[in-house]
């Protein structure tokens, strides 16, 4: 075992498994600790280990160029070495066990960069001459059907396994659930699927999503997921489960004529460590905010009144509600003023919200202190009760704000800040931002009929 500097910073060349590993050890404890003067200078924060989980990172949630240029300049500075570093040392790791170059991407690649981690860890080095780079394993299947059946059967008890281990041992909906088991899985498909003859990327990719959708159906059949919340994921998932088929031909392409045993390993190894480093992302997920603004032919007095307690609207007819995502009733107040407690009644139950600020007539701002739950599942059971439903998605606070324009017309504002504990966020936060515009103008066209009628 030979440990040479011109590893950390050529490109060309090879390393073994031992001094990769001892080379990313003595990097990360350098790392660790020129951030932890560095955020305690600069940020006069304490820094720990378990702080690299974070999302974002403490002490720099709120730091962008334009607000502080000298302390982002100088943090990112000191990144660049290690990057340059570690891509070098995972080039030539992959070059050593021929797998390809481009998988040094997922370096970079938050939590699936545990799967490369532990695949260059854990694969041998191959010589050009060598053609029988490890045992042959002669139980897998050769033929189209059995290779497939084997391959989606195989990936579908990893994603049913580790969506079990994440939601309802460690209640945790992550990166390491929605990134990193669809990756796993696509990998996992076209690793086992070209096992046994070579077989064409289109069909390792078929492979993967026949994975994605029979994992899907089988959650809906087993009682722990509605249709709603499948939908929502599938994009995400078969994005990524098309990725990971990329990576697994790609790397049975190059590994000819067999795959080492350990590369069938990789996804059961990598998920555990996945999931570890969501355990370990402690604080608070982002709040997030969303407006949604109408203007109403009334005055602002009138509106007012309506925005307060506003009676029972019409059946809902937006397509979102449809598919069960809850949707607001009516509104009732009891008391007035600050202290006073609102009641927005919604299909699944009632969100309670104390009144903060009164400011008649044009402020309303309250506290949210009891959620219901955001949508009632599509399942071909009775009902289901899966634990995303329960405290992943809640609301903080909310406010109506009315601005008085010219000829008596009223600005009518609607905000709600909210978070839920569903990783990517900006991927979630789509879905989640949509639903509550949704609602909002569900709302606010209610009360523009209401005052509106009221003006006539």
């Amino acid at each position: 075992m030979k440990m040479k500097f011109k590893d950390l910073w050529q490109w060309s060349g090879t390393i073994s498994r031992a001094p990769f590993v001892i080379w990313a050890l003595i990097l990360f404890g350098l790392k660790y600790n020129l951030d932890r003067v560095l955020v305690y200078w600069l940020f006069g924060r304490q820094w720990s280990v378990f702080s690299y989980f974070q999302q974002p990172l403490p002490g720099i949630e709120n730091l962008s160029p334009a607000q502080s240029p000298d302390e982002f300049i100088i943090l990112l500075a000191a990144s660049l070495p290690f990057l340059w570093a570690g891509v070098m040392l995972c080039m030539k790791r992959l070059r050593s066990a021929q797998l390809p170059l481009w998988l040094a991407v997922l370096f970079v690649a938050p939590i699936v960069k545990w799967f490369l981690f532990v695949a260059l860890a854990l694969v041998p080095q191959r010589n050009k001459d060598l053609n029988e780079p490890g045992p042959k394993i002669s139980w897998l299947p050769k033929s189209v059907f059995g290779s497939a059946a084997l391959a989606v059967g195989a990936s579908v008890l990893l994603a049913i396994a580790a969506m079990i281990l994440s939601t309802v041992v460690l209640h945790d909906y992550g990166w390491g659930l929605f990134v990193g088991v669809p990756f796993c899985m696509g990998f996992f498909s076209a690793l086992i699927y070209g096992a046994g003859e070579p077989r064409r990327l289109r069909e390792s990719l078929a492979v993967a999503s026949a994975s994605v959708v029979i994992a899907g159906a089988l959650l809906l059949v087993l009682a722990f997921e509605g249709v709603i919340c499948l939908v929502m994921a599938a994009p995400l998932a078969f994005i990524l489960a098309i990725i990971g088929a990329v990576a697994g031909h790609a790397v049975q392409a190059t590994r000819r004529p067999r795959v080492p045993p350990q590369l069938y390993c990789l996804p059961i190894l990598a998920l555990p460590l996945m999931f570890a480093s969501e355990i370990l992302r402690p604080g608070p997920p982002p709040l997030l905010k969303v407006v949604t603004s109408i203007e109403v032919n009334a005055p602002v007095q009138t509106v007012w009144k309506h925005v307060v307690e506003f009676s029972e609207l019409p059946p809902a007819t937006e397509f979102l509600f449809k598919l069960g995502i809850a949707y607001p009733i009516r509104a009732e107040i009891t008391g007035h003023g600050p202290g006073a407690v609102r009641n927005c009644i919604f299909s699944t139950g009632p969100f309670v919200e104390p009144i903060e600020v009164w400011d008649e007539p044009r402020l309303l701002k309250f506290s949210v202190t009891s959620n219901p739950a955001p949508l009632e599942e599509w399942t071909p059971y009775h009902e289901i009760h899966p634990p995303h439903l329960h405290g992943f998605l809640v609301s903080e606070q909310g406010q109506f704000q009315l601005t008085p324009l010219s000829d008596g017309r009223t600005l009518l504002e609607g905000t709600t800040w909210y978070h839920h504990t569903m990783w990517p966020v900006a991927y979630w936060q789509i879905w989640s931002d949509q639903i509550i515009h949704t609602i909002h103008r569900r709302v606010l066209l209610h009360v523009k009929a209401l005052s509106e009628k009221d003006g006539k």
